[in-house]
């Protein structure tokens, strides 16, 4: 296509937006993640030698084409919400304006990046809530989709609620906390279960967990790990012990007994073993006497749900100062696209919370506390409703890049982690429920609807006559 646009010279200034279409997990609210890499790479964007060896093998572009990718960069101007923003379908999440060309050929890269770090942080935000915000260790290395897929996934849990990862990489990249244990094959390398601790004790007397599974949890782990614990107790020190197998509910109740009888009450409980929001939450619900949760798989893989359904779609072209509204049509009513150059507001009430996220033409809606709005359904039908504010109103897109140019500090990882759960907190807890969520409004403005129904009619309108 990039091709396609310098050949015929259709290098003209256009606007795509990037939103996605339903929640992920049948939940109600998804977490923004990955633009702190994605600016990265966008600022840095460009064909080196062999890329541009290997497109002139293929023998598909012309030598002038290859030539005009060896000095390209982008150029254009970005807006996107801050990373950690609590997000719903169909509102632009992502601004990006500038050539055809450079619009069309970050397409794949914005998408891989923004899809599959926002999945993650939302399966680790449902997983963390499930919790009570308790410890929540990301362990998915093995599992995860390859080792970029891996420090991504780590990235992207830690923004969600993750406290700390078994990926040293990732720890060395983004500064995400260290975290891990034992294996069995640690203690299956001794002669003995008890020798196995001590030694481990030994070594890491102030990070010290027992995996007490190995051999059978209640009969012999539990019992091996008392005895080790009290020589690191003897020495000022504590411990936990984890549990991988079995019946978490039943033998965390035991063990806790038995940690207790021992005069071991400061002693913690780690739990891993193929873990989820759901399964979380009923253990939670239960009673059981978890202190931390150890998560890898499904984490770090989405599990059931395969991908985050963001889309790219051009919204705008800009003809000298003009915009031209754009939108896409379809037989679905959910993959009709919102035409023009948009910002979306986030409107609170007087206590600061979340009451709806409206998309309207930027620089022509003005959205202003103490005024009555009405408010229409995306799908541009007979739905709407009328609001006064009386809190506050935020525009959500912020300019990040002028003319390639990043313009806008990013924030740390433990501030955009923070920021997650800071939004968290101004959202009613029907929205985050794990079962048939409350649904949150998004809508459109008086204008935006109207500029929606006069390109439908322009278009369709005659061919019905």
């Amino acid at each position: 296509m990039a091709n396609g646009y310098w050949k015929r010279n259709l290098n003209e200034t256009a606007v795509f937006e990037m939103f996605f279409r339903q929640q992920p997990f049948g939940g109600g609210y998804s977490v923004f993640a990955g633009l702190g890499t994605l600016l990265e790479k966008l600022v840095n964007f460009s064909f080196g030698g062999d890329d541009i060896a290997y497109l002139k093998s293929l023998a598909v572009f012309e030598e002038a084409f290859i030539d005009y990718l060896k000095t390209f960069k982008f150029k254009g101007s970005f807006w996107a919400m801050d990373e950690g923003t609590i997000i719903f379908p169909n509102e632009p999440l992502i601004r990006v304006e500038g050539s055809l060309i450079e619009c069309q050929i970050i397409e794949g890269l914005l998408l891989n990046i923004i899809n599959f770090q926002s999945l993650i942080a939302t399966k680790a935000c449902r997983v963390w809530l499930a919790s009570g915000k308790g410890n929540l260790m990301e362990f998915g290395l093995r599992r995860a989709q390859g080792y970029d897929g891996a420090i991504s996934a780590s990235r992207a849990a830690f923004i969600g609620g993750a406290s700390g990862t078994s990926n040293t990489l990732a720890g060395k990249v983004f500064g995400i906390p260290v975290m891990g244990t034992m294996a069995h094959s640690w203690i299956m390398s001794f002669d003995t279960e008890e020798e196995a601790f001590d030694c481990y004790a030994s070594l890491y007397p102030d990070r010290t967990i027992f995996l007490i599974d190995t051999y059978d949890t209640l009969k012999s782990g539990i019992h091996s790990a008392i005895k080790a614990g009290k020589k690191l107790t003897a020495k000022g020190k504590n411990f936990g012990v984890r549990l991988d197998s079995g019946d978490i509910q039943y033998l965390s109740t035991e063990v806790r007994q038995l940690l207790d009888k021992a005069g071991l009450e400061k002693a913690f409980i780690t739990v891993s073993n193929d873990l989820d929001e759901n399964i979380i939450e009923t253990l939670v619900k239960a009673g059981a006497p978890v202190n931390s949760w150890g998560v890898g798989t499904k984490m770090v893989t989405g599990a059931q749900a395969a991908a985050f359904t963001g889309v790219y779609k051009l919204s705008a072209r800009i003809e000298g100062k003009k915009a031209i509204p754009v939108m896409k049509f379809s037989d679905n009513p959910d993959k009709t696209t919102n035409p023009g150059v948009k910002q979306v507001w986030r409107i609170r009430d007087k206590n600061g919370e979340a009451v709806a996220d409206v998309l309207g033409i930027d620089g022509a809606d003005e959205i202003k506390t103490g005024q009555r709005f009405c408010f229409w359904h995306p799908s541009a039908d007979y739905r709407h409703f009328y609001h006064t504010i009386e809190g506050s109103v935020s525009p959500l897109l912020n300019k990040w890049i002028e003319n390639g140019v990043l313009v806008k500090e990013q924030p740390s990882l433990p501030e955009i982690k923070a920021r997650t759960a800071l939004e968290l907190e101004s959202f009613d807890s029907t929205y985050k429920r794990l079962l048939n969520p409350h649904i949150y409004k998004v809508s459109i403005t008086e204008n935006l609807r109207t500029l929606k129904l006069e390109i439908i009619e322009k278009h369709l309108g005659s061919k019905n006559n």
